[in-house]
């Protein structure tokens, strides 16, 4: 099971080599951290990151 970082949006996907999230192919295997949204909305942490989709999202991509 891989999990790729997306360069563009940092989510995290398993096993595709497309992101599930913005459609980007630029993913990669080298990124540290991560951090999972469950309620964007009010999260303070997704508010500060600019994400809108709940998921698992990498703190650094390389």
């Amino acid at each position: 099971m891989a999990e790729l970082a997306c360069k563009n949006c940092r989510f995290i996907n398993v096993d595709t080599n497309i992101c599930r999230n913005c459609g980007s192919t630029d993913l990669t295997k080298e990124w540290y951290g991560y951090v999972v949204i469950v309620d964007p909305e009010r999260s303070e942490i997704a508010k500060r990151l600019e994400i809108k989709i709940p998921g698992k999202y990498a703190l650094r991509v390389g």
